[in-house]
C-alpha cells in the first residue's frame, strides 16, 4: 500500500502560535499557583499539552531535534529539587516542607514577594512534565 504523507501546512503553522500561547499561560499559573489554582501540578499538565500538540503536528523525530531532551532527567531533576526544597527547611530547624516567604525590591519589577513554595512548585513542574512526556514518547514509539 502506498502510504503518502499528507500536508500538514495549516496544522503546522496554526500549531505554532497556539503552542505558545498554551506555554504562556502555562508560566502564568505556575507563578499564581501559591495564591490561586494552579501551581506545578497544572502548569506542568499544561505544558506537556503544549508538547503532546507539537507532536500531532509534526513528527516525534522533528519534536526531538527541537527538544533534545530526555524527560526521565527532568522528572528526576524536578523531584530532586522538590525534596531538597523540603529538606530545606530543616536547616531553621523547620519541619519538613515548611515554607517562607519574603518582599525583596527587584530591579525592573519593582517590591516582588519570592517564596520557597514556588521553587518547590518548580520541582514538581518538572516532575509532572518529564512523566507525562516519558508517557507519552513510550507510547508513540511503539508503532
Amino acid at each position: 500500500m502506498n502510504e503518502q504523507k499528507t500536508n500538514d501546512l495549516i496544522l503546522q503553522t496554526v500549531t505554532k502560535l497556539v503552542s505558545f500561547i498554551i506555554l504562556l499561560f502555562s508560566f502564568y499559573l505556575f507563578l499564581s499557583g501559591h495564591n490561586a489554582p494552579g501551581g506545578g501540578f497544572v502548569g506542568g499538565l499544561i505544558t506537556s499539552s503544549s508538547i503532546v500538540l507539537l507532536l500531532l503536528a509534526y513528527d516525534l523525530k522533528t519534536v526531538r531535534s527541537i527538544l533534545p531532551v530526555n524527560f526521565i532527567y527532568v522528572a528526576g531533576a524536578g523531584l530532586l529539587l522538590a525534596v531538597l526544597t523540603g529538606v530545606g527547611s530543616f536547616v531553621f530547624g523547620a519541619p519538613f516542607l515548611t515554607h517562607t516567604f519574603g518582599y525583596f525590591q527587584l530591579p525592573i519589577l519593582g517590591k516582588t514577594e519570592l517564596a520557597t513554595a514556588t521553587i518547590f512548585d518548580l520541582g514538581v513542574y518538572l516532575v509532572v512534565v518529564g512523566i507525562t512526556m516519558t508517557i507519552i514518547q513510550t507510547i508513540g514509539e511503539e508503532e
